[in-house]
């Protein structure tokens, strides 16, 4: 399929999907850091075509891909497309098809700890923690409750801890691996709030 990005033989590729409506520095914040952290070779935005749990659609994707593109600037960072060109709606249904197209990569989904908090009301979200390591990255007010959330107690043996956070590559899933960082406020709701992101 054309389009897709290029991933050579036993590369880790960090997978950060959401709809970046718009793109921020806390999005690149978190970026930058889940390559140092967990060891990443690449790390694949993915813009997602709109959010299931959202009701509210989001700015068209053109506009979205082209600022997350001027946002975020780093070599081993590439924003894409791929579910629209994969006709996937559901993390599970994307991750499952990447990792059919891409035989020879690593993957490690990639989430703020926002995220996990409600990582349970996702579609097949035991699926998603059966086929790939996780690495989560704290957010602003999310430290305690994502440590404590459903996904996590469920899985609380998979858990690897933040000192061994490099291995999250290598790790067979479900394995997860939570991390705390300086952190960074920003916010898409926020930015839309304020009346910052006209597409």
């Amino acid at each position: 399929m054309s389009g897709l990005p290029a991933a050579p033989k036993g590369q880790v590729v960090g997978l950060l999907g959401g709809s970046f409506d718009p793109a921020h520095g806390g999005h690149v914040h978190i970026t930058r850091a889940a390559l140092k952290r967990f060891n990443l070779d690449r790390v694949w935005w993915l813009v997602s075509p709109g959010n299931p749990l959202k009701a509210r659609g989001p700015a068209p994707i053109e506009a979205r891909l082209a600022h997350a593109r001027g946002v975020m600037r780093h070599p081993r960072v590439t924003v894409t497309d791929i579910e629209t060109k994969l006709g996937t709606r559901y993390t599970a249904q994307t991750i499952a098809a990447l990792v059919a197209r891409y035989p020879d990569v690593r993957f490690v989904w990639l989430m703020g700890a926002d995220n996990l908090l409600q990582f349970d009301q996702w579609q097949d979200w035991q699926k998603i923690m059966e086929m790939v390591p996780i690495g989560v990255l704290a957010r602003p007010g999310d430290r305690l409750g994502a440590r404590v959330s459903k996904a996590a107690r469920v899985y609380r043996s998979a858990r690897i801890m933040g000192r061994g956070s490099e291995l999250i590559g290598a790790a067979q899933a479900p394995a997860w691996c939570f991390v705390n960082l300086p952190l960074n406020d920003a916010s898409s709701t926020a930015i839309r709030a304020a009346g910052d992101w006209t597409a």
